[in-house]
């Protein structure tokens, strides 16, 4: 299982444009690991940042691997909500819901499909599956036991790594908004049942049942505040135009631009009259 997932993380990977910055990936990484220290995953969890900023979403492969888009980043205002969202996806590992879903053979399937459904996006999923071409990974996605499983334990799992858990519920109330005014912007390659009200309020219900109020929580951190304005940064580098980081030229007074022969602006000094 765990070299499944190695070998799909790295199906992925050539797929999709993964951020490399560590200002961005590390701080995720050491968020990640403490939620997988409180968890109950008997595998290593690896963590991987994929440049998207339009997708509000993060999925986990059989194994350990989880990936997050930058746009949920970006979506997450504090610490405990990415917490939240993080905790869910290490839940589903945790109870190995993929593998427990599929047999042996479509376990060994699944790696051979991925590279053809993989496209920046997930965007070609949908056609692969109405085409027929992904019947077996049709079998291996989620139910809504086991997503209200993994609501339950993420919970848990944030708590016991010193989170508010109402930022899992906070973080899930923003997709279901998201959802609301954009059909299928949160929806993931796996995703078979999207947060809705009866999410929601499962989750405050068992937050108020099971898990004790403390004096304080983790809400978010000044390296959390770093790594998201750094997201924005990525984003804002990415819609600059070729040639933003150019010098301009300013004319001193008394000189005049002209034309050149090549049709560029040129400077015309004092001297040149």
């Amino acid at each position: 299982e765990i070299a499944l997932g190695k070998q799909l993380a790295e199906e992925v990977s050539r797929q999709v444009k993964l951020v490399d910055d560590p200002l961005i990936t590390e701080p995720v990484n050491r968020l990640g690991q403490n939620l997988a220290r409180n968890s109950d995953a008997k595998v290593p969890i690896t963590f991987y940042v994929i440049d998207g900023p339009s997708e509000v979403n993060a999925f986990a492969l059989p194994g350990g691997p989880i990936f997050v888009y930058t746009g949920l980043i970006k979506m997450a205002d504090e610490e405990d909500e990415l917490a939240g969202a993080l905790a869910h996806e290490i839940a589903h590992i945790a109870e190995r819901h993929l593998t427990c879903r599929a047999t042996k053979q479509q376990l060994m399937s699944y790696g051979s499909i991925i590279p053809g459904i993989l496209l920046p996006g997930w965007g070609g999923f949908g056609a692969r599956q109405a085409a027929g071409a992904t019947g077996l990974l049709a079998g291996m996605k989620f139910s809504r036991a086991d997503e209200a499983d993994a609501d339950y334990l993420g919970l848990q799992y944030m708590y016991a790594a010193g989170y508010d858990p109402n930022g899992a519920v906070s973080i899930f109330e923003k997709m279901e908004a998201l959802e609301k005014r954009k059909p299928g912007a949160v929806s993931g390659l796996l995703a078979t049942h999207p947060m809705d009200q009866d999410r929601i309020a499962a989750a405050q219900k068992e937050i108020d049942r099971i898990l004790p109020a403390r004096p304080q929580y983790v809400v978010t951190t000044s390296e959390y505040t770093a790594l998201r304005q750094r997201v924005m940064d990525l984003e804002g580098r990415r819609k600059a135009k070729p040639g933003d980081d150019k010098p301009t030229l300013r004319v001193a007074p008394g000189a005049e631009p002209g034309t050149g022969d090549d049709g560029r602006p040129t400077i015309k000094r004092r001297d040149q009259d």
